[in-house]
């Protein structure tokens, strides 16, 4: 996606970056889910999406949303309420359960559209935001956040 700024250079903003083009390659097969296969398929991707945002969100928001929060906070904070809210329905899908709710599939979707509009922020915000404003410790914090949960994702 986004490789402007050049702080796809540095090794934590190039993982989750790779994260979000994972997320964004599911929610393609989503989409397919949704309008083909039905509330069984959608389910498993989006415990797949979960899967890889586990990790992902741990790493934004106690190494990078952590360390831009003091130059950023309101913007930060929407960020924050953004991944409480994306995390909520696929959630519904936890522990290999199909939602009953019929409401689930279009509630889904419609944060699956949140969620892109969301990775747009961080890229084209976030990540050259901390490129320009982040100190060595503020980086070594946010590795160390990545080196505590690790990734779905091997590269």
């Amino acid at each position: 996606m986004c490789e402007y700024c050049g702080c796809q250079v540095l090794e934590t903003i190039d993982e989750v970056t790779h994260e979000h083009d994972e997320v964004v390659r599911l929610i393609g097969h989503l989409r397919r889910a949704h309008q083909k296969s039905g509330v069984a398929p959608m389910a498993e991707v989006a415990q797949e999406i979960a899967r890889v945002l586990g990790p992902h969100t741990h790493v934004e928001e106690h190494g990078l949303f952590s360390a831009l929060a003091g130059d950023f906070p309101d913007r930060i904070a929407a960020l924050e309420a953004d991944h409480r809210r994306i995390e909520a329905v696929p959630a519904e899908a936890a522990d290999g359960t199909t939602p009953a709710d019929p409401t689930w599939p279009d509630r889904l979707m419609e944060e699956m559209a949140l969620l892109r509009d969301h990775i747009l922020k961080e890229q084209d915000g976030v990540f050259p935001a901390a490129l320009a404003n982040l100190s060595t410790e503020e980086w070594e914090a946010v590795e160390a956040a990545r080196a505590a949960v690790g990734g779905a994702l091997s590269r």
